[in-house]
C-alpha cells in the first residue's frame, strides 16, 4: 500500500504501524510495540528533564513556559494569571529540514 502524504494528508498511528510493519517486515503487533516503546521512552525522558535526539531527524525536549497575565475570554475586561507550565518542544534536524525543501 502506498502512502501519498502530499497535500496535507495526515497519517494516524494505525497507518504508521502498518507502514513500519510493511517496511521492516514484522507483524503489526511488533510494529505497534515499537511505536509504543518509542513514545513511552520519549515521554519518560522528557518528564525527567532529559532530551531525546534522533540524529538527522530532530530533538525532543521539555521547556518551561513562564507564568503570565492573560485575558479571561468570557469576560475580556478581566485579567487572569496563567500559571507556569512545562511544554514539549521539537526541533527538526538538518536532514529532516533538507528533505522538506
Amino acid at each position: 500500500m502506498a502512502y501519498n502524504l502530499k497535500g496535507g494528508d495526515i497519517m494516524n498511528k494505525a497507518e504508521l504501524i502498518e507502514k513500519i510493519a510493511e517496511k521492516v517486515q514484522v507483524t503489526k503487533k511488533q510494529a505497534e510495540d515499537m511505536v509504543d516503546c518509542l513514545t513511552e521512552t520519549v515521554v519518560t525522558t522528557l518528564k525527567s528533564s532529559g532530551e531525546v535526539t534522533i540524529t538527522g531527524f530532530g530533538t525532543f525536549s521539555a521547556r518551561q513556559r513562564a507564568a503570565r497575565m492573560g485575558v479571561n475570554p468570557q469576560h475580556p475586561e478581566q485579567k487572569m494569571q496563567i500559571p507556569a507550565v512545562t511544554v514539549p518542544k521539537f526541533k527538526a534536524g538538518k536532514a529532516l529540514k533538507d528533505a522538506l525543501k
